[in-house]
């Protein structure tokens, strides 16, 4: 149905939150998704589109105010689609998050989850760690614009401050733009990576055409003046160089476990740091690693889980299907003096990681896959007998399908779930599950 069909605004009561962070009602017998609005209120909204299952809709005026209503910090709210719950206070969005989760158990995976754990908590600002902001030259709009994309858009919402952004980035936008302005070819600047370590950050520029010998000394210079490493990216992540400012070594400690990880500017870690580290912590606990332990993680990336395991446990032996990341853990294990640490490349998503294993017996095992989840690595830890699986999460749609292949074919229970705050402020889920399979 065109827009110019769309019904007139209406009043409806809004019950819960959808995945998407969006308030849900009915109205008309229909059932409908409301951006901004939030459960427990009356709202008028306008209609954004119709579907034969489902309505869209925006708030245009709340009627009943939720107490868990707040006003949010930053002024772009409601159009940056980096955020989508900073209306909605921090406490209370871990608890509608374990909502959709506690849904997703219901209704998908047909299971129910007798202990839930205290929702994993920490900095609601300031904490993300790695970004992807936008760019692009609109004459119409003044210029270059940076930032996220819009909430319902693909334009740039531009940017001049990010609330959510380590400092170290969060408060230095105006410069950045001012930065790409000044090359040679902003127009060709679609992208800038950030990524920053305990100590050090950096800044990774894609561009789609070459840029200048001046180019290279301005970005190197930007780098020195504001305190970053400088990356040019001209094509895939192999093409990926280190023209200047800060020093080029990006790296995180868990203290808890005495591990230092190095890592580079696009490689992938968890998002939070001060959360990672109550991540990590919480899942070898769920695990009861012993010292005589033999334990498997999948979707090991650059060791973020392989290594505090290898700090308790006989032996570790994580498998990513990196090689690039692979290669990094293997150096971030002999690093750490780890030798009891081993690393594979494998295709998680196909039969090669039963191959791989062969006959091998693991005590526990870790899994922290994509958002598309991991059905064929939890049908091969089925048939390893593989007794204790900690599951980390960020999809609770993917999670509960796997969830349930787990207890009606592979003979685990679902024993304990939690929600972690990894992403405060966004629709994004994460989630750690325990399943324990009877001997």
């Amino acid at each position: 149905m065109s827009a110019r069909r769309l019904p007139e605004d209406a009043v409806c009561a809004v019950t819960s939150l959808n995945h998407d962070g969006c308030g849900v009602g009915h109205c008309d017998g229909k059932v409908v998704f409301i951006d901004g609005a939030l459960p427990g209120e009356e709202v008028r909204f306008r209609y954004a589109g119709r579907k034969r299952r489902f309505d869209t809709g925006v708030v245009q005026e709340v009627l009943t105010r939720s107490p868990d209503r707040v006003d949010a910090r930053c002024a772009h709210f409601g159009v940056c689609g980096g955020c989508r719950l900073q209306h909605l206070a921090p406490r209370a969005q871990l608890l509608a998050k374990e909502g959709v989760v506690r849904e997703a158990f219901a209704h998908i995976a047909k299971i129910d989850c007798g202990d839930w754990a205290a929702p994993v908590a920490g900095p609601v600002f300031g904490y993300r760690r790695k970004a992807r902001l936008g760019a692009r030259v609109v004459e119409k709009k003044g210029g270059l614009l940076l930032g996220f994309r819009e909430r319902r858009h693909s334009y740039i919402t531009p940017l001049s401050r990010c609330h959510t952004l380590d400092a170290r980035i969060g408060e230095k936008l105006t410069d950045l733009k001012s930065l790409l302005e000044g090359l040679s070819c902003p127009e060709s600047i679609p992208q800038v990576e950030f990524a920053s370590g305990d100590d050090n950050a950096a800044l990774v520029i894609r561009h789609l055409q070459d840029l200048t010998a001046q180019d290279l000394r301005v970005l190197a210079g930007f780098g020195e003046d504001q305190g970053f490493a400088l990356y040019t990216q001209a094509g895939g992540p192999e093409t990926v160089q280190y023209v200047g400012g800060r020093p080029d070594r990006l790296h995180y400690t868990l203290p808890g476990f005495g591990v230092d990880l190095t890592f580079g500017p696009t490689d992938f870690i968890q998002v939070n740091g001060e959360i990672n580290k109550a991540l990590v912590t919480q899942a070898l606990d769920w695990l009861d690693v012993g010292g005589a332990d033999r334990v498997l993680d999948l979707f090991c990336g650059l060791g973020n889980f392989t290594l505090p395991i290898a700090r308790r446990a006989a032996h570790v032996f994580g498998i990513e299907g990196a090689p690039a990341l692979v290669e990094k853990a293997r150096a971030n294990a002999l690093a750490n003096g780890l030798g009891n640490a081993a690393f594979a490349a494998a295709d998680l998503d196909s039969e090669a990681l039963a191959g791989l294993l062969g006959d091998r017996r693991f005590d526990a095992a870790l899994l922290d896959p994509p958002r598309t989840g991991a059905m064929a690595a939890v049908k091969t830890l089925g048939a390893c007998a593989v007794p204790r699986l900690v599951y980390v999460s960020c999809n609770p749609a993917t999670l509960a399908r796997d969830a349930q292949w787990l207890v009606y074919q592979g003979g685990y229970r679902l024993v304990r779930a939690g929600v972690v705050d990894m992403f405060p402020h966004t629709h994004h889920i994460e989630t750690m599950a325990l399943f324990v399979r009877d001997r």
